[in-house]
């Protein structure tokens, strides 16, 4: 496990044992993106946020933090394969030389 930031209110976690990203805000984990890394490519499989913590952004959050992990390493890409992803991709058209070619 790698915390890969925090602060007073957020704790943003790499949990490579579990495939997946995790988002914690005031100690309680509030949003989690599983993933498939095959070595070049970082397929992002499932962005979900607890139902009680829905509709505050924590997923956007998560999701950006996590493609700016995989941007520091700079030794994979991105398959977007969530529909949450894919949207989120859409809407940072800046981020898009992350994505797999397709």
């Amino acid at each position: 496990m790698a915390i890969l930031t925090s602060s007073d209110r957020f704790e943003f976690t790499r949990e490579d044992d579990a495939s997946r990203y995790t988002l914690m805000h005031d100690g309680a984990l509030v949003s989690v993106l599983d993933y498939r890394d095959d070595g070049r490519t970082v397929a992002m499989t499932r962005a979900f946020t607890i139902p009680d913590f829905r509709g505050s952004g924590y997923a956007g959050v998560l999701v950006e933090r996590a493609v700016a992990d995989i941007a520091e390493r700079g030794d994979r890409r991105i398959d977007a394969v969530c529909w949450y992803v894919a949207d989120w991709f859409d809407a940072h058209p800046e981020r898009a030389a992350l994505l797999r070619p397709r």
